[in-house]
């Protein structure tokens, strides 16, 4: 274990297979191996690929992946998978689907669970992005479980938004409308080979023409057509991821981007922390008897949580 670093650095893949390991599991001596990887980590370009359950992401993804390797890019894939109610676990769809990739040693899958995270990106997602970038893996593609408001997460880690939509998803273009449009960087509407593609396109161009911030930005959101089974548009998608990077490069946009990322990020682990040091403290019997007299009225649940962060030396802002 003394080594795992400087082997993941010199792009052992068992390494970066047994550090992720440690980063789901929480082991403690996981933060400092990230520590020593943070320095190398960073320069990875990271898209983020959001959708619709049945949007046909994964498919698109396998296909991006291809044509990533196509340019001879090292591509990392971390596929978010909606948790085992049992298990907690992920449930391994998207790395199933995407078998075919897995003899490639230039490109590395991992499926994680999300755990019930709001924003469908599982908690430790910042950490296994800082260890595929450390291990040399660029670009770094995140499949997310679905889409919705609370989908907006995915900003916080990703430099390029893809959207993914396909053909008579009403509900998404609704979902689209309440919060995902802020988010986009680039639109995909998938299986365009089937009926509906173009009233879905001209859907997305209607919007974004309502919206007057991005008509003012360095970046227009193009609107690109897909068919995986017909292999069509996918060139056109990834040659947008890149000129995406390159615009956010020139217009100083991606330091911006990496400054949000990193302070979600340690906002997320001060959280995190705070939640971990207050279960310490708490027990599960002390946790039921706060919650049964929340529930029946004797209690309120911001007296709860003021007793509670007194309790660990902290304050609840008065207002």
């Amino acid at each position: 274990m003394q080594n795992i670093v400087q082997r993941l650095l010199d792009g052992d893949r068992r390494a970066l297979a047994r550090m992720i390991t440690l980063i789901e599991s929480e082991v403690p001596a996981a933060h400092r191996y990230l520590a020593e990887l943070h320095r190398h980590a960073g320069r990875a370009h990271i898209i983020g690929v959001t959708g619709a359950p049945g949007a046909g992401k994964s498919t698109l993804v396998t296909q991006f992946v291809r044509e990533l390797r196509h340019r001879q890019h090292k591509v990392g894939v971390v596929a978010i998978d909606p948790s085992s109610p049992f298990t907690g676990g992920a449930l391994l769809g998207d790395r199933i689907r995407m078998m075919e990739l897995a003899g490639d040693p230039n490109v590395f899958i991992r499926s994680m669970a999300s755990r019930g995270s709001p924003g469908g990106l599982a908690s430790s997602t910042g950490d296994v992005i800082r260890a595929m970038g450390a291990a040399g893996f660029d670009p770094i593609i995140i499949e997310t479980v679905g889409t919705g408001q609370a989908e907006v997460e995915v900003m916080h880690s990703a430099h390029t938004v893809v959207v993914v939509c396909a053909p008579g998803m009403g509900d998404e273009i609704q979902a689209i409308k309440a919060g995902i449009l802020e988010i986009a960087d680039i639109f995909v509407v998938s299986k365009a080979d089937k009926p509906g593609a173009d009233q879905a396109a001209a859907q997305l161009s209607m919007l974004l023409s309502l919206d007057p911030n991005r008509r003012k930005g360095p970046w227009r959101i193009p609107i690109l057509k897909t068919s995986a089974l017909k292999n069509q548009g996918i060139v056109e998608v990834v040659d947008a991821m890149r000129q995406h990077l390159a615009v956010l490069k020139e217009s100083g946009l991606l330091a911006q981007r990496a400054q949000r990322q990193v302070r979600s990020e340690v906002q997320a682990l001060v959280l995190h922390a705070v939640m971990h040091a207050l279960k310490r403290r708490v027990s599960e019997d002390e946790w039921n008897a706060l919650i049964e007299a929340i529930t029946t009225g004797e209690r309120d649940p911001y007296s709860v949580a003021r007793e509670l962060l007194e309790h660990m030396g902290l304050q609840m802002e008065q207002t």
